[in-house]
């Protein structure tokens, strides 16, 4: 814990985390507590926490049994509805970890996934905070809307190539634009960490620079910027491998329901895309920058990633558009994300293909929901 501070560590996985050893060989502070989302595996738990008794920090694991368990404890009769907000074997599941963290009254929130490493001269708790508190940066707004985070490392590419992260808008009228930098001193209400190693990139991208085991050849060698302030209605592809953001925003955080009806791996995109436009409203910035994380991707299915990918893709290009329309009129994350919800539903007709419609319309429904497990423990 940072001084008075209360930070709650999130990661959900199904894999060792000595990744989190590493990240804290670089710094002396520790989170308050690691809430760990996992499937239960008895022997996987065990070496994790065998290795994590170092770190000296309290340890939740919550499998499918405990998160049963603490929807019946803090929800009652209603539990069995609010359970269904939280998508199973998914990388989602992590918006379990935001709902315990907000619960608990946790006041700065990490999350970072299992295959996220330290990187030498940067700490994962002080260069969080140091960007999410008032600090100095540069303010960036694009000339179409959206900010590519790619921008902001240093390729071992060609420096004419420009790459985009998974998440942006395909629309070359999106793909095209020019930044304008100015000074800013400023908090955040999130703060998305970059990454050395493999940046955060979408199958067609990872395929076509040679990544057929799902691991492109593209590396980033570093960070160019340490904090990056996107300006007011510009969009970028959040992820959240790597991000950390204040209890105020949990309420417009949901990470939707994924894996479901094929699509997957919009679940930061989205729900950073939903944040980012609420902030706007209610007045608070998001940035990007420190800390620079290594990304020591795995080898997997990219043609599984593209499956999952594909029809997202679509939803996305029509999605990021309803969002840059809707008027929110509330000050506050909680009634502004009704308002979002409200309007797409009410915009559920742009989505011509049915499967898109159906899915969209299982999202609106579970962001309504999110509200109101969200309003219960408040």
């Amino acid at each position: 814990m940072r001084g008075d501070k209360k930070i709650y560590l999130v990661t959900a996985s199904v894999n060792p985390l000595d990744n989190l050893l590493t990240i804290f060989e670089e710094e002396n502070e520790r989170p308050e507590k690691i809430i760990i989302v996992d499937e239960g595996d008895e022997r996987l738990r065990e070496y994790n926490k065998k290795i994590l008794r170092r770190l000296n920090v309290e340890i939740s694991f919550y499998g499918p049994e405990e998160r049963i368990e603490w929807f019946k404890k803090t929800y009652g009769s209603s539990s069995e509805k609010y359970i269904k907000l939280i998508p199973e074997r998914s990388h989602a599941e992590t918006s379990f970890g935001f709902l315990v963290s907000y619960a608990e009254e946790a006041e700065y929130i990490i999350e970072l996934d299992d295959d996220v490493y330290g990187e030498k001269g940067y700490k994962l708790i002080n260069d969080h905070l140091s960007n999410l508190e008032s600090s100095r940066g540069v303010l960036v707004s694009s000339s179409s809307g959206w900010v590519n985070t790619i921008d902001f490392l240093d390729l071992n590419l060609d420096k004419n190539e420009r790459i985009f992260p998974r998440g942006h808008p395909y629309d070359p009228s999106i793909r095209r634009y020019e930044y304008k930098f100015d000074n800013i001193e400023s908090d955040c209400v999130l703060n998305m960490g970059l990454w050395t190693g493999s940046p955060d990139l979408d199958a067609v991208t990872i395929l076509y620079h040679g990544g057929v085991d799902g691991v492109s050849e593209i590396r980033s060698v570093r960070l160019l910027y340490d904090k990056i302030v996107v300006d007011k209605n510009n969009f970028y592809a959040v992820c959240s491998m790597n991000t950390s953001f204040r209890k105020r925003l949990v309420p417009a955080f949901y990470q939707l329901y994924m894996r479901y009806m094929g699509i997957d791996r919009f679940d930061d995109i989205w729900s950073g895309l939903f944040a980012k436009k609420i902030a706007d409203a209610v007045g608070d910035r998001f940035c990007l920058g420190k800390p620079a994380m290594r990304h020591l991707k795995r080898p997997r299915s990219v043609w599984k990633d593209l499956r999952a990918e594909l029809e997202g893709m679509i939803i996305n290009e029509i999605l990021w558009r309803i969002v840059a329309e809707t008027e929110i009129k509330s000050r506050n994350y909680l009634d502004g994300y009704r308002e979002l919800a409200e309007y797409l539903e009410k915009r559920l007709e742009v989505f011509k293909d049915d499967l898109h419609k159906k899915f969209m319309k299982t999202q609106i429904e579970k962001m309504f929901l999110w509200t109101e497990a969200v309003d219960k423990i408040s």
